[in-house]
């Protein structure tokens, strides 16, 4: 009996569990717990940083795992995390030197990746949760852009990121004038690493306003709205990044125009902006994309509330401050109910609205090796599987 029951703690979990089922359980863990996941074993690492797997859990997941991103120390960042009823951060380390003289700058997110501006002249993409960077230079561009500013992070300047399906491709905008006061486009591929020159698409509307340099990836397109609106119409300008061109979307007659901002929120394209009684915050949902009736209004009793996102249960969350001098996180139910106030968290108040980021463990398109060599590997993997793990227990218990 003794021996029988030495015998059962002996056994691992892929003598109970067939890898098909593993596989299929694994799906299923919240993104933040399943990046631990990597270390219970070389098999559990190899399938969980399987780029295919990365894609079937952050298009299947039952879960998206959000947080605020945003600049703390200039060299630092936090991510902090909302969901009904628990809220918690992580200071996160971004992939630069730590004897930087200079800060950096948040310019957008899309699928895990946070696209980040340094000076003097160059971006990073980068996924906090797996550590993977990329840093691309924009000097040819400093070069050739309008004195003063040597760096094309704020002003008229836009930026924008987002990623392109049909050719499984993350993609790079930037904006910018020359010495004679034109206005050009230039786009970087991640997949062939070059820069494209779109000079022939860009729109003079963009020379109209000065515009939050971090645009909204949403719908296969970056979306980008002006610090303040002379003119509801052509409000969002947006860039379509399978088919390279620009368009434009009304904003409602009655958005206020003092510093609105974009969001994202079930779904659905959000504006938000602070109510001319200066105690609450009016956030337009448009219902079906590119449908001016559908702007629906729900209005928040919160000075300056930025909305980030929804909760499961439909309810509105975001940063702001009340009147009565309260700062923070609030979850507003879409009637203006106040449901949650988290109080101890890091949160940053600046026109400047904060990125959300959704964690997923994709790599990028230069992280993807080749597909033979991908199913050499797995082949080889599973040749070891039964020494590593079932004649050596306790290597997979560690």
């Amino acid at each position: 009996m003794g021996k029988k029951n030495q015998n059962d703690k002996s056994k691992s979990i892929h003598d109970i569990l067939p890898l098909d089922l593993i596989h299929i359980i694994l799906l299923r863990v919240p993104i933040r717990h399943l990046a631990r996941l990597r270390f219970v074993s070389k098999l559990w690492c190899s399938l969980i940083s399987d780029p295919d797997f990365a894609a079937l859990h952050f298009h299947h997941s039952p879960v998206a795992t959000k947080a605020c991103f945003f600049v703390e120390k200039d060299t630092m960042a936090d991510l902090v995390y909302l969901d009904d009823n628990n809220a918690s951060q992580k200071e996160v380390c971004p992939p630069f030197q730590k004897k930087a003289r200079s800060g950096f700058l948040v310019l957008g997110s899309c699928r895990g990746f946070i696209l980040l501006h340094r000076d003097p002249h160059f971006l990073v993409v980068w996924n906090p949760l797996t550590g993977t960077s990329k840093r691309i230079s924009y000097s040819h561009i400093v070069h050739r852009s309008k004195p003063p500013a040597p760096w094309i992070a704020y002003g008229v300047y836009l930026h924008g990121f987002g990623y392109d399906a049909s050719q499984d491709d993350y993609l790079l905008l930037v904006a910018w004038c020359d010495c004679k006061g034109q206005y050009h486009l230039d786009c970087f591929s991640l997949r062939t690493n070059s820069w494209i020159n779109l000079d022939a698409a860009v729109p003079k509307l963009l020379g109209r306003h000065y515009w939050h340099s971090g645009g909204l990836f949403f719908n296969g397109a970056v979306h980008w709205v002006p610090f303040e609106l002379n003119d509801y119409r052509d409000a969002i300008v947006i860039f379509d990044l399978k088919e390279m061109t620009f368009s434009t979307i009304s904003a409602p007659e009655q958005l206020s125009c003092s510093c609105p901002s974009v969001a994202l929120l079930g779904g659905c394209l959000a504006l938000s902006s602070r109510n001319d009684d200066c105690r609450k915050t009016d956030i337009w949902v448009m219902k079906e994309y590119k449908v001016h009736s559908s702007w629906t209004l729900y209005q928040i009793p919160c000075k300056d509330f930025r909305p980030l996102c929804l909760s499961s249960n439909g309810d509105i969350i975001g940063r702001g401050y009340i009147y009565c001098g309260k700062t923070g996180y609030f979850i507003y139910n879409v009637r203006g109910d106040l449901l949650r106030h988290f109080k101890n968290l890091c949160c940053q108040l600046s026109y400047r609205p904060n990125t959300v980021y959704t964690a997923s463990l994709l790599p990028l398109p230069s992280d993807i090796k080749d597909k033979d060599n991908k199913k050499k590997m797995k082949k080889e993997i599973g040749h070891q599987v039964h020494h590593e793990y079932f004649e050596q227990p306790d290597v997979a218990k560690g």
